[in-house]
């Protein structure tokens, strides 16, 4: 794939529940070597394993056990050709644009530059062919760049819920609306995340936010990529066929795996019927790994016949967490089709996201 080159890699946030599951990850990937570790002053100039409080099922990978960790500044990562951003938004903003500045690739779990008009914002089994704006991001960066750039994937609960809406409007033709309903793991509010006496027993029926990255985020990914009046790339923010999304987000106490109710309403009449619809989901093969992307899932998605699937704890780790599962696909009496989703909010959701788009990048010859 890349006549057996090795890219060396480092991971910002490398102690953080996003960082410490990128480590896991790339412990053991074909062709990128984790070869430099970033985290808080705090945590800076000591031994991986002294710097984290490990919460992943697996041991630390012992390759990572003695590396020191630096602060997050470029001067320490230059040895890298990609970096993989685990950081909270917080922080990641200024620290993402400095490693960018310094010609480095950065794929960013982060929210901070989602909605920057010459940034992808890709989730890799849906629209990878969005890096091509990485391009115009270089040429317009002042000052210009040759290598630096930025690419982040969606928010975890809108990684889950894109992934079937995309194959449905490839199969069927645009959607014109969609309501969403989540119910999210408590893992996407990272470690320690919400408080026992908050969640135990109880649903929140609020994150903030969430809501809002949802009905954005699902646009720009969905949407295509145009030439605007002074020839400059955009998103179109799928404006050729509005779209309207609605989304509820909940917390719930589950500890990986988001799972959501979706309803849509295809632009197209007549719509399809369920069993046109499982058959669709099923039969989708992504282009990462049409490809060759290590990461990417054989299964996109897969289309649960039983009646109570999906299920996080049954089916979250389902090829490692890197495809969705979708369930309960039925006629819908207000809308046209509903159904349930699942996705691993910490491996597609999150760091895989990331990794499938650094292959795709390596893949495309842009690092």
């Amino acid at each position: 794939m890349l006549d057996g080159r090795k890219i060396n890699v480092g991971v910002l946030g490398a102690t953080g529940t996003v960082g410490q599951r990128f480590i896991s990850l790339l412990a053991e990937h074909p062709f990128f070597v984790i070869h430099a570790l970033g985290a808080s002053p705090r945590s800076a100039g000591k031994h991986y394993a002294k710097a984290v409080n490990w919460k992943q099922v697996r041991p630390i990978p012992s390759q990572v056990r003695e590396i020191i960790v630096h602060e997050c500044k470029p001067e320490h990562f230059l040895e890298c050709e990609v970096v993989f951003s685990g950081l909270d938004a917080d922080v990641a903003g200024d620290i993402e644009a400095s490693f960018r500045l310094a010609e480095l690739a950065v794929f960013s779990n982060a929210k901070n530059f989602r909605r920057d008009p010459n940034v992808p914002l890709i989730v890799p089994l849906v629209n990878p062919t969005h890096l091509s704006m990485i391009r115009q991001q270089r040429a317009l960066h002042s000052p210009p760049l040759k290598k630096g750039f930025i690419v982040t994937n969606a928010n975890c609960s809108t990684t889950g819920a894109v992934v079937p809406l995309a194959v449905l409007e490839k199969a069927f033709g645009p959607l014109e609306s969609c309501i969403i309903t989540t119910m999210q793991a408590i893992s996407g509010a990272g470690y320690p995340g919400l408080p026992s006496f908050d969640i135990l027993d109880n649903v929140v029926p609020y994150i903030s936010g969430e809501e809002e990255k949802i009905e954005w985020e699902t646009l720009k990914i969905l949407g295509g990529i145009v030439d605007d009046d002074e020839g400059q790339k955009v998103f179109d923010m799928h404006s050729r066929q509005p779209l309207r999304v609605s989304a509820s987000c909940n917390r719930v106490p589950v500890i990986e795996g988001h799972t959501e109710c979706v309803s849509v309403r295809f632009a197209r009449r007549p719509p399809p019927s369920p069993q046109q619809v499982r058959e669709a989901l099923q039969g989708y093969t992504s282009d990462v790994y049409t490809m060759g992307c290590p990461s990417a899932p054989r299964h996109t998605i897969f289309v649960h016949e039983e009646a109570d699937r999906p299920q996080p704890r049954l089916d979250r780790d389902y090829q490692a967490g890197a495809g969705v599962c979708v369930g309960r696909v039925r006629q819908c009496r207000v809308l046209d089709i509903k159904f349930v989703v699942l996705a691993n909010n910490v491996a597609i959701g999150a760091a895989t996201s990331s990794i499938i788009n650094a292959e795709y990048a390596a893949i495309k010859g842009e690092i």
